[in-house]
Order: structure tokens, then sequence, then C-alpha cells
């Protein structure tokens, strides 16, 4: 190999190196992009129409969900301190139902699209920490779909008042998802067994 040649083999590298280092520098702009970005939430939720019974049609993967095989289901009620006693279930692979009960306390009332969820001891659940953040970010004027999600984007779960949803509601709340900065390859499809 000449001089010349290896010269603009040379070039030829480092132009590819430079190329693929902004293509990933671009890459990582646009996620940290979509983190720091404002994530839109409903403009308000009445909280007496919320309350009920949810199934879980889709989430992302969740730590403590692991266990969870099938059926997910998240019942809000009103506790005597006003706040919302938050009850999820699930069946586990070995066909036992566990539950993890915690409270949620609204955020930004009253137009109630922002909660933190604390699933402490009851006892301790007064002190401001180890909260999450549960933001009411898509939800239907009946209330029968919801999109929930969290500014980080890192958790989301679409939930529905029916366990075997519309699946073309379920695609439109799922490509809002994306529209608002949510990486869905990770996505989790809940099955669901009751009809």
């Amino acid at each position: 190999m000449t001089t010349k040649n290896f010269s603009q083999a040379s070039l030829k590298i480092a132009k590819i190196t430079v190329g693929g280092a902004v293509l990933l520098g671009l890459g990582a702009a646009t996620m940290a992009y979509a983190d720091t970005k404002p994530l839109p939430t409903v403009e308000r939720v009445e909280l007496d129409k919320y309350l009920g019974s949810w199934y879980e049609v889709a989430r992302k993967p969740l730590q403590f969900q692991n266990k969870c095989d099938r059926d997910v289901t998240a019942t809000y009620t009103l506790n005597e301190n006003g706040n919302i006693k938050v009850d999820n279930r699930c069946i586990k692979k070995d066909g036992t139902q566990t539950a993890s009960v915690g409270e949620a306390f609204v955020q930004n009332a009253p137009y109630n699209t922002k909660l933190k969820v604390s699933f402490l001891p009851e006892a301790i659940r007064w002190i401001p920490i180890a909260r999450g953040d549960y933001w009411v970010l898509k939800l239907d004027d009946n209330y029968q779909t919801v999109l929930v999600g969290e500014p980080k984007r890192k958790y989301m779960w679409v939930l529905s008042r029916t366990p075997q949803p519309d699946q073309a509601v379920v695609n439109e709340y799922l490509e809002y998802a994306k529209s608002v900065g949510y990486d869905l390859s990770d996505l989790i499809h809940t099955k669901q067994t009751a009809r």
C-alpha cells in the first residue's frame, strides 16, 4: 500500500469513526431530550370517576411486578385521610395471588393529574420518602382506558375497566406513549384470563 493509499484509507476510517460518533451522540441526545422534555398530563381527573377497579393491559418492566404472571389489577378507593388506597393484585406463576397495598397522595389538587404513591408500611407512609410518581397521561371521557406514567419515562401502564379491551384502543394509547417519548421495545402485554 502506498503512502497515498494509506492516507486515503485512514481518512475514510476517520470519517466513518467521526460519523458513527456523531450518530451515537445524536441518539444519546435524543434519548436525553426525551427524558428531560416535559411530560404532559391530562387537564383534569375527577377522582370519583377514576376510583374503582382497573385491569392492567400493558406495562414497561417494573422490578416489583416481576413476580406477576397474569391477571394484574389495581383498585383505588378513598381512605379515611382523604388519600387514595391503592390495592394492586396479580397471580404469580405458581397460581397464587399476591397483593401490594399502598397509598396515593394527590400533588396538584384540584387537577388531580399528578400523584405520589407509597408502598411503605402504613405506620410510616406519612413520611414523604420512597414515593413513586403516578401521572395520568391520557384518559378517555368515560374513564374506561388510561395511560399512566412518570416524568423520567422509565415506567408506564395502560389500564382498562375491562380485562379484554379493544386492541385498536390499546394501540392508540401505546402510540400516544411513543409520541411523548416512551421507548416501548421492552413492553409487556399483560395476560388477563377474565372475560
